[in-house]
């Protein structure tokens, strides 16, 4: 069974013969910018927690039940959006969503870093499946951003597309 030397990036075998790894440039690349990715969803995902300000809620509350306010209302909840004032449930639903697109987009890129095939299997197709909403955002608000999240997007599922063609080839080989 081979042994990896993480510091000299050497896998030595059962002979003890040692052979230089040579990592995949294109899945290094994919790999930190999951990672970075990620690292940016945790940093916003905790940013929302505090916006939990359990005393502020109250005091709008207090407010629109004082002044009696439905706050339910659309006109009220459009304005206490304009206010920057949103309910509890929607700062825990976006925090919720943000932890758990950033475990997926570290989980891509630490397994894209340790060279596991699964984790581009999962990368390709986590990937693939957000293009349609990233294309469909372009249509209906055309920004330099969308563009190029979207051309990034392509090219990583393009690159994963092609190295999983060229592993299953490889496979029928032998």
């Amino acid at each position: 069974m081979p042994v990896l030397d993480v510091q000299q990036n050497t896998c030595d075998d059962a002979a003890g013969m040692t052979a230089h790894r040579h990592h995949d440039k294109g899945f290094v690349a994919i790999a930190i910018l999951k990672l970075a990715k990620g690292a940016v969803l945790l940093a916003v995902g905790i940013g929302t927690l505090s916006l939990l300000d359990r005393e502020l809620m109250a005091r709008v509350s207090h407010w629109a039940h004082t002044m009696l306010i439905d706050q339910h209302s659309r006109l009220v909840q459009r304005f206490l959006l304009r206010l920057g004032v949103v309910q509890r449930r929607d700062i825990a639903l976006v925090s919720g969503t943000t932890f758990f697109y950033a475990a997926l987009m570290l989980t891509e890129g630490l397994g894209l870093l340790c060279e596991q095939v699964w984790a581009e299997y999962l990368t390709f197709v986590a990937t693939a499946s957000f293009m349609p909403m990233e294309a469909y955002g372009l249509v209906r608000h055309l920004t330099y951003t969308r563009i190029v999240v979207l051309a990034i997007n392509g090219f990583v599922v393009g690159y994963l597309a092609l190295r999983l063609h060229q592993r299953a080839l490889a496979k029928r080989q032998y």
